[in-house]
């Protein structure tokens, strides 16, 4: 059994973990309900966008002269992994990079084994657990998190619209965390480019009962629409990510703070019958002085 003094320093150290993971949980809670706000506004837009776009391809028929709905011959790939800048949020981040992994290793590893699969990453974690292994990183924007905001995105979506449009990747694909609720984030790898139609269809089965009127023509509105709504999608994906990681840590820091207080419990009682045995010793030790005295 350890003596008192290491079980008081063990108490203070554990009751000061329990006060740091408290304080982070209250500050994730704030901050969480500040992006869930964001998220829950930007989604009824999104969808609608996604629904007027869909009507005009109904009507329109084959949208295939748009640069971004060509299924082209897969011969590289980017992969857009979405992770978080901070750590203490559980499994939050390792969800993203064992998903990525298995996507390079297992759907792209003939293209993998060319050098044809490409990372851009957003979040230091992503970043730095890539680097470290040498896998190829276009460049990193982890910078988008720290003050998130429709105009800080625009440049990283558009220079990946572009590599696609000017046929430097056939196929990009966001990797995150979406936000579902505080306790549960769904780990989504969908396909960012090029767009497919049968998605549209099976998210916004309601569009073909609008009769919109357009102007100028459904033509130059199907050009002027899918670039924003691509642009609304990537938003929305980082959204998602940055609420479901506060998610994660708020959820995170919980655990942690009701082990410390389990914890405390222990040691308390471990306090007590060490110091219980300690009194009980030297009250023998005195029985047996005053014994060997009287002999």
């Amino acid at each position: 059994m350890p003596n008192l003094k290491e079980i008081r320093i063990r108490i203070a150290s554990v009751n000061s973990t329990r006060q740091i993971t408290s304080a982070m949980k209250m500050v994730s809670a704030a901050k969480l309900r500040r992006a869930q706000d964001a998220v829950i506004q930007l989604r009824p837009y999104a969808s609608k966008l996604n629904g007027i776009l869909q009507s005009i391809n109904e009507n329109v028929g084959n949208s295939n002269d748009n640069a971004f709905t060509k299924e082209r011959t897969i011969n590289k790939v980017l992969l857009v992994v979405i992770t978080s800048n901070k750590g203490l949020c559980g499994a939050f981040n390792s969800n993203v990079i064992k998903k990525t992994l298995q996507l390079i290793h297992g759907d792209y590893a003939g293209l993998h084994n060319k050098g044809k699969v490409d990372l851009l990453t957003i979040g230091k974690k992503g970043y730095d657990y890539f680097r470290i292994r040498n896998y190829k990183i276009i460049k990193n924007q982890s910078n988008v998190f720290d003050k998130i905001s429709f105009d800080k995105v625009i440049p990283v979506v558009q220079e990946v619209m572009d590599s696609f449009e000017n046929k430097e990747y056939d196929h990009v694909v966001l990797i995150y965390n979406q936000f579902k609720n505080a306790a549960v984030q769904i780990l989504v790898a969908e396909q960012f480019l090029p767009i497919k139609n049968q998605d549209l269809r099976d998210k916004n089965s309601f569009a073909h009962h609008f009769d919109f009127i357009y102007e100028p023509s459904q033509e130059y509105m199907i050009k002027e629409l899918i670039p924003k709504s691509l642009k609304i999608q990537f938003y929305k994906a980082l959204l998602d990510s940055f609420a479901a990681e506060h998610g994660a840590r708020m959820t995170a820091m919980h655990k942690a703070t009701d082990n410390a207080f389990e914890l405390l419990k222990e040691l308390n009682l471990t306090f007590n019958k060490a110091r219980q045995g300690a009194i009980t010793k030297e009250i023998l030790e005195i029985v047996g002085g005053a014994e060997a005295l009287k002999k």
